[in-house]
């Protein structure tokens, strides 16, 4: 991706059409200019998130492997040039407008102001396996379609549980990303396809059997980064109907269940054992002190060294 701010523009001439640049030599820009004033970017497995605050500019990109969705952060709206492929549209920009822009797509944008934005990348394999697993659509038969400006309540709050996650000084637990991207990801392709799939619904929960059979794994491998793949794979079905069933059975996500558990342990540690507060983190899964304190005190309303005292 080649961004450019303004002054860098300035200094080196002006624009000549759509994405072009006047400039000295017909080699391209180097990486003086390929910058974002402010990023911070996290990429897991599937997916990818940057958080970006830079001034105005532009960007010219093609992104072959990644479907690429941009939220507006920005307090103000900002006035935004868009050019994807064939098409072209300009307006204001406020917080909560959303861009999407699918693989392989030429993206070209100039704009006005500070920008303030998320931007979430996903793979092309991933969507398709989405598409195949948890809406059981040939993903040959759909394909994201370009939204220059759009809005979507449920999309921007998985994002902004992103963000959160991107925005936390430890690091996360994978079995939460996997959860929100396939959520995140069923719900672009309802939305957002040239083909709306239907989505097979599933009532009742998990048979007895098999929900024995998540719990008691979950509760052996406490210590372990577990995935939601790991756990829908264990009753042979899609990530996301995995994860509507197993609330519908007990009222919790996995990711809740895990971290309920994993404080569970922690009491039992802390009440029976003498052990280094941070040695009994990392013994229940949790990636350090800090890591269990927060979750700790969200669940018990005290930190784990006041519940040992007590």
């Amino acid at each position: 991706m080649a961004c450019k701010h303004r002054e860098a523009l300035y200094n080196r001439g002006k624009t000549n059409g759509i994405g072009a640049m006047n400039s000295p030599s017909s080699e391209p820009d180097q990486g003086n200019f390929f910058f974002h004033s402010s990023d911070e970017t996290q990429s897991w497995q599937n997916i990818q998130l940057s958080h970006m605050r830079h001034p105005a500019g532009e960007c010219d990109s093609t992104a072959p492997n990644d479907h690429i969705l941009s939220l507006s952060l920005a307090p103000r709206p900002v006035h935004l040039l868009q050019k994807q492929d064939d098409k072209t549209y300009t307006g204001m920009y406020g917080k909560g407008d959303m861009v999407i822009t699918p693989a392989q797509s030429r993206f070209f944008a100039r704009w006005e102001t500070d920008d303030h934005l998320l931007q979430i990348r996903l793979s092309d394999q991933f969507l398709r396996t989405v598409a195949t697993e948890s809406l059981n659509t040939d993903p040959d038969r759909i394909s994201l379609i370009t939204e220059f400006r759009t809005r979507n309540t449920q999309v921007e709050a998985i994002a902004m549980m992103l963000l959160a996650e991107l925005e936390q000084n430890q690091p996360s637990s994978q079995l939460y990303i996997d959860s929100l991207a396939n959520i995140f990801t069923v719900n672009l392709l309802r939305q957002y396809t040239t083909k709306k799939p239907k989505i097979k619904t599933y009532e009742g929960g998990l048979p007895p059997h098999q929900l024995s059979q998540i719990l008691d794994y979950i509760d052996s491998s406490l210590e372990q980064d577990i995935k939601l793949a790991d756990l829908a794979q264990l009753l042979d079905m899609s990530q996301f109907h995995f994860g509507r069933l197993f609330k519908q059975s007990i009222g919790r996500s996995p990711y809740q269940y895990l971290i309920q558990q994993r404080v569970e342990r922690a009491k039992r540690l802390l009440k029976n054992t003498d052990y280094l507060i941070t040695d009994i983190a990392l013994e229940c899964g949790f990636n350090s002190h800090s890591h269990l304190t927060n979750k700790f005190r969200k669940m018990t309303g005290m930190t784990p060294k006041a519940f040992r005292v007590n």
